[in-house]
This record gives C-alpha cells, sequence and structure tokens, in this order.
C-alpha cells in the first residue's frame, strides 16, 4: 500500500488535506458528534470544503442489526449505507455529501483485511493488527476525505476502551505520515461539577488525556464539557496537567438548543485556533444563516404539542433525526415544538380520545415487528376521524393503510405480510426481491431511490416538484392489488415509483393533512433546509390550531 505518497493530497496532488481528529474521553455520550459537527459547519461559513467521517470501534458490520435501544437510530446514506446516527448530526450541521465511505467500523476494516488475506494479497506474509489494520483504516480515512479542504474524523467509544485501540494508533500514526501542520487531535471531555464540594471537578480530565498520551497522542484542543461555566483558575490548571496552552481549553456548557454551539464555539475563538494551527487562510466566518435560525427558534410565534407514537422510547437517539427534522419544521413556520413521546402499547381505541386529544400534530414513525402496533393504529384511526394533522413513515404509512382497510373499507382481516404471514388479505406484502433474503445484515431496501409526485396533491404541494428522490429502510410494500379500493374510497396514491409499481407517498382526500410515505424523510431534513413534509406537517398544524383558538 503506497500510503505516504497520497496522504494528505487532493485529488490532482494539489494543496494538501488537512485533518481534524475528535475522540472523547471519561463517559461516552459525551458530545463528540455533535462538537465535530458544530466544528464542520463553522469552516463551513469559512468558506472551506468539509468532510466528515465516523470510525466506529464495534465489530458489527454497521448498525443495521442493531437494537435502537442499544444504539439508538440507524442514519442512511444515499447511497445505502447504514450508519452511525452521528452522521445525521454531520448533514444537519454541513453540506458535506455523506455516502458509505463516510462511516466505517471494526467489522468493516477486518473483512476487508481478511478477504485481501484470502485472495494471497500479502504475499504469504504474517497479517497483523500493525501494519495491515492500521493501513486500512489510514487507507479509509484519505478515501473518505477526497476532495475536501478539512477532513474531520470522529473516533467512536472513549479512550481506554480496548475495541478503540488500532483506531487512536491509526491516528498516531497518520500525523507522521502528513506531518503536524496538516492534522490536529481535539479530545472532548467531562469536567464534572460536585455540588457538594461546589467545585468543578479536573481530574477525570486529566486522567483521560494521561491515557491519551500513553498511546503517543497530544491533543491539541481540549473540548471541555461542563454545566457549569469554567474559571480561568479551572482552565489553567487543565492547562497545567495536560500540557497545552491556556488559549486551546474551551469549554461546551449545556445549552437548551444544539443549533447554539457552532456559534458558542466561535464566540470563544474555536475556528480561529484550528484554522491558525492547520496554517489555512479563509475568508472571515459568515454566520447570517445560524444567528437567523437561533432567532427563530428564540422568538417563534406559535407553539404546538405534537405527539410521536411509537415504541422506541427508552432512548431518544432513538428517533433523533425525526425530533430534529420537527424542529426544522417549526423554524420553518416560526413555531416551538414541544415533542411528547407516547408509547404505542399504552393506547387503545377506548382511551386514545384522552391520549392525544391535546395534540396538534401526530406522528407514528417507522419500525419493525408487530408490537405495539394496534396502539399505533388507534392513534392513526383518532388522527384520521379528527383531522388531526397526521404523517405516517414507513411502518406509519403500512399501519395508516391497514387502519383504513379494516376501518373504512370493511376488510375484516387486512394484514401485513410481516405480521401474518399467512393472511388472505395482504394489504402490506414482502416485496419480490425480499422473498428468499438469508442475510439481514444490509439486505433491505436501502439508499435513494426516485419518486413521481402526482399533481393536485398535498404531496405536489410540499414538495412543488414532478420527481423527488428520498431515502429507504424497509423490506414490506403496500400491495399494488389493493390500490383502485383505495382511491375509489379517497385514499390516493401520491406517490410512486418511476415504473409505477411502489407506492411511495398516500394520502387522504377530504382531510386536511393526513400523509403516509414509504421513506423516511427525516433523514434528508436541515435547520437550513427543512424537509418538505416536516414543513407542511406543522403548517397544518398551525393553522388548525389557530381555527380552534
Amino acid at each position: 500500500m503506497q500510503f505516504q505518497q497520497k496522504a494528505g493530497v487532493r485529488r490532482g496532488g494539489q494543496h494538501p488535506t488537512k485533518y481534524i481528529f475528535v475522540t472523547g474521553g471519561v463517559v461516552s455520550s459525551i458530545g463528540k458528534g455533535l462538537a465535530a459537527a458544530s466544528l464542520g459547519a463553522l469552516l463551513e461559513t469559512r468558506g472551506l470544503r468539509v468532510s466528515m467521517t465516523k470510525m466506529d470501534p464495534y465489530i458489527n458490520v454497521d448498525p443495521g442489526t442493531m437494537s435502537p435501544f442499544q444504539h439508538g437510530e440507524v442514519f442512511v446514506t444515499d447511497d445505502g449505507a447504514e450508519t452511525d446516527l452521528d452522521l445525521g448530526h454531520y448533514q444537519r450541521f454541513t453540506r458535506a455529501n455523506l455516502a458509505k465511505r463516510n462511516s466505517f467500523t471494526t467489522g468493516q476494516v477486518y473483512d476487508t483485511v481478511i478477504n485481501r488475506e484470502r485472495r494471497g494479497d500479502y504475499l504469504g506474509g504474517t497479517v497483523q493488527v500493525i501494519p495491515h489494520i492500521t493501513d486500512q483504516i489510514k487507507a479509509n480515512i484519505v478515501h473518505s476525505s477526497e476532495g475536501a479542504d478539512v477532513s474531520i474524523v470522529e473516533v467512536g467509544g472513549t479512550i481506554g476502551d480496548i475495541e478503540s485501540l488500532p483506531f487512536l494508533e491509526a491516528i498516531r500514526q497518520f500525523r507522521n505520515d502528513v506531518g503536524k501542520e496538516n492534522s490536529l487531535f481535539i479530545h472532548v471531555t467531562l469536567v464534572p461539577y460536585i455540588r457538594a464540594a461546589g467545585e468543578l471537578k479536573t481530574k477525570p480530565t486529566q486522567h483521560s488525556v494521561k491515557e491519551l498520551r500513553s498511546i503517543g497522542i497530544q491533543p491539541d484542543i481540549l473540548i471541555c464539557r461542563a454545566d457549569q461555566p469554567m474559571s480561568q483558575d479551572v482552565r489553567e490548571k487543565i492547562s497545567l496537567f495536560c500540557n497545552l496552552d491556556r488559549e486551546c481549553v474551551f469549554e461546551a456548557l449545556d445549552v437548551d438548543n444544539i443549533y447554539k454551539m457552532p456559534i458558542i464555539y466561535h464566540e470563544q475563538g474555536l475556528d480561529a485556533r484550528i484554522a491558525e494551527h492547520l496554517g489555512i487562510w479563509t475568508a472571515q466566518p459568515n454566520l447570517e444563516e445560524w444567528n437567523r435560525i437561533i432567532e427563530r427558534l428564540e422568538k417563534p410565534r406559535h407553539s404546538l404539542r405534537v405527539g410521536v407514537v411509537g415504541k422506541y422510547l427508552g432512548v431518544r437517539d432513538s428517533y433523533k433525526s425525526l425530533y430534529e427534522a420537527l424542529t426544522h419544521g417549526g423554524i420553518a413556520n416560526e413555531a416551538s415544538i414541544e415533542i411528547v413521546g407516547l408509547d404505542s402499547e399504552q393506547i387503545s381505541a377506548a382511551n386514545a380520545s384522552e391520549t392525544l386529544g391535546d395534540f396538534d400534530a401526530i406522528i407514528v414513525p417507522g419500525g419493525f415487528g408487530d408490537r405495539g402496533v394496534l396502539g399505533k393504529m388507534s392513534a392513526i384511526q383518532f388522527a384520521r376521524e379528527n383531522k388531526v394533522p397526521f404523517l405516517g413513515i414507513c411502518l406509519g404509512m403500512q399501519l395508516s393503510c391497514l387502519e383504513y382497510a379494516r376501518n373504512v373499507l370493511k376488510i375484516a382481516d387486512a394484514n401485513s405480510e410481516e405480521f401474518d404471514p399467512q393472511s388472505r388479505n395482504k394489504v402490506i406484502h414482502l416485496m419480490e426481491s425480499q422473498q428468499n433474503v438469508e442475510r439481514k445484515g444490509g439486505s433491505m431496501r436501502l439508499g435513494a431511490y426516485d419518486c413521481i409526485v402526482r399533481r393536485t396533491t398535498n404531496a405536489y404541494t410540499a414538495y412543488a416538484a414532478d420527481r423527488i428522490s428520498e431515502r429507504h429502510r424497509h423490506r414490506y410494500e403496500f400491495n399494488p392489488e389493493f390500490r383502485s379500493r383505495f382511491e375509489d374510497s379517497g385514499f390516493l396514491v401520491s406517490g410512486e415509483s418511476p415504473d409505477g409499481t411502489l407506492a411511495e407517498m398516500m394520502e387522504l382526500s377530504g382531510h386536511p393533512w393526513f400523509m403516509g410515505c414509504q421513506f423516511h424523510p427525516e433523514l434528508k431534513s436541515r435547520p437550513t433546509q427543512p424537509h418538505p413534509l416536516f414543513r407542511e406537517l406543522i403548517s397544518a398544524a398551525v393553522k388548525r390550531k389557530q381555527l380552534r383558538d
């Protein structure tokens, strides 16, 4: 592998790419992904092209088969990669075009190296973590960074985890390969406030940096997560014991809205420090767009409550992109959104009115399996009958079809093949391409597919386009054998695949806004570009509330 000949050099051999490596210490979920995304946003405001990459140390090839309770949501890219939810942060904060190459795991790296060994690529040599695994990691970093001025690479896990060691060794080597002037190490750590003592404690940060230095990495910048402001004394103590300038110690206070973070980091001078360290000449940052977003969030004209009827409510990150997309819809309509998670297993036809009556809009998101589906269908029936703005996503659209088939079309045994393979009336059925799938990982309908939008529908009003592209992650589809019965009674297919065989969007005529979509619109929403369906859902909710008030 001719790694050193091409590391750090942009396509065409001109202008070396600059690399920023983000690591985390002390505890998991410390906010590395949000920090990396905010840095990417700041550097873009300076006119730089940014690439974002996540390296995950788990042995799973990807998170596609992992429970949302363990790992949160699965974020899907246009080219069909099932990735870590941090890629959602990256997309929402930056304009980076994320793809499979921007996310890789220990499982993927070892799979590549082992397959090469089986082909005889290593000429009979002993295959080892160093150099073969670390070389593959470095090659993946270079590949994911092509065309960027600055590549931001996040190392998953926490310093001290045995799983992270190959990645840390790889980025240690990477600095030697590309030079200190082309690389920067940022470490995100915790400075906890001990209430009984009434002070912030720096020892966890000291130990985390000590652990990092023991494997040959000296952080250039520290981002200290704290729930209390850090005094100059605390900064100086961290600077002294962690061996870096005081001006390189930054704080990340808890905030009421994550979209404030780019501005907060800028006010501390973080982007200027990065540009100085890497020797980058940039334009002055233009933060008008971010300031406009914050102004809309802090000075809303409307206030709404939106119920999300799901079954993965134990971990908020299970619906991370969905919750953020709702916030974006609020930004577009100058509305604050109170999002309330509702356990579908606690909802029934008997208590739907009491449980759901105070919400301005209802969403039933995607999911797998039959647990909680009756509660979701009760929520859908309530939204349909009471003219509450509704959006059903993936399984949510499928269940809206089942609810309609049973309660309006009077097909009592209407079902999904997922729940009852022997059903006589499979309103939702398994796609032909999924009939004989044996491997679960990466085998669904994944990634971006085109959709033809039907004019004179709410879908067309939202998109104002005849052809769109959206991201999918599912196996089951609406059965076209039932299409005419649905449409004759007013449940229209408002978006379909280019060949006309698959229903991509369905909506109810005579209802202010009742939409189901087979794809996941939340995966393409940004605060700067709210997704059309979330924008219109919130718009309909605002109009309904104004009429009721």
